[in-house]
């Protein structure tokens, strides 16, 4: 059996500054996002609509506040919502840890849908545009929480060579590495799958529907080899939260996608004269 190499949370100490590693991944995040969506304006339908990289900084402002927002809020009302409102002052303790993917991705549809009401963009095509940039930033996080040895697995059979005992856990057990599972499915496979359907002109909505399907499917089958939050177990049929969370995910994300190639229902229609 492996064991978890024990990482020092904290990246870089100087005086009473610390820098974690957690924060660093999600810089890492931000600026991947960034150079990815930067070469997306350049292709042609992009370029066509008056994208440049002026406005993905823009628009990494407001996904920046949607992510670190909304996934905080994410936790607090899916994950603790008891706890929180009897601790109302803890709500933005973001130091304190706590941060949920799909309070995460509310918050940048809403952040995205504020942008598009302010400089009067269809919604799809700003989600298209930067939907197949998020999986690496999703990736980075997964590595930042393996660092902390955190949202490790199930216990996995001693016979699995990568096997790992996780000593945060308080149990000497051999585990899945759930976290590289994510990294692997969540970031890798879903950049490599997005990335791919989305380097030839989609109808608007379909590359916003793929993502969310993909992702909810890999999420789901993830979920099977992480070990549920301790405070809520598994919940009905067996499945964890953040399966119940994947479920209207993946219903959205198929209705989505085919109302968007079959239908074309969210392609704006042109305005005349």
């Amino acid at each position: 059996m492996l064991i978890h190499p024990q990482f020092n949370p904290i990246a870089v100490s100087l005086g009473p500054l610390k820098v974690h590693w957690y924060g660093l991944t999600y810089l890492v995040a931000f600026t991947l996002f960034y150079l990815l969506a930067s070469r997306r304006v350049n292709t042609p339908f992009f370029a066509e609509r008056g994208w440049t990289r002026q406005r993905i900084e823009d628009l990494l402002f407001y996904g920046v506040l949607g992510v670190v927002l909304g996934g905080r809020l994410g936790y607090v009302f899916f994950y603790k919502p008891g706890y929180y409102l009897s601790h109302p002052a803890e709500i933005f303790a973001v130091w304190q840890g706590g941060m949920s993917f799909h309070g995460g991705l509310l918050g940048v549809m809403a952040a995205i849908a504020v942008y598009a009401w302010q400089h009067r963009k269809p919604f799809f095509e700003i989600a298209d545009l930067v939907i197949p940039c998020i999986p690496v930033g999703l990736a980075a996080g997964r590595i930042g929480n393996f660092i902390n040895g955190e949202l490790w697995g199930r216990q996995a059979p001693v016979d699995l060579p990568w096997a790992m005992v996780f000593p945060q856990s308080g149990v000497d057990i051999p585990r899945h590495p759930s976290q590289l599972y994510q990294f692997g499915l969540e970031g890798l496979l879903l950049f490599a799958l997005l990335w791919w359907y989305a380097r030839t002109t989609r109808k608007q909505g379909a590359v916003t529907g793929a993502f969310l399907l993909g992702y909810g499917v890999f999420r789901f089958i993830a979920e099977y080899f992480r070990e549920p939050d301790s405070f809520l177990g598994l919940l009905a049929f067996n499945m964890s939260m953040g399966q119940w969370l994947c479920v209207p995910m993946i219903v959205l994300g198929a209705l989505l996608w085919v109302l968007a190639t079959k239908k074309d229902a969210f392609r704006p229609k042109d305005r005349k004269a």
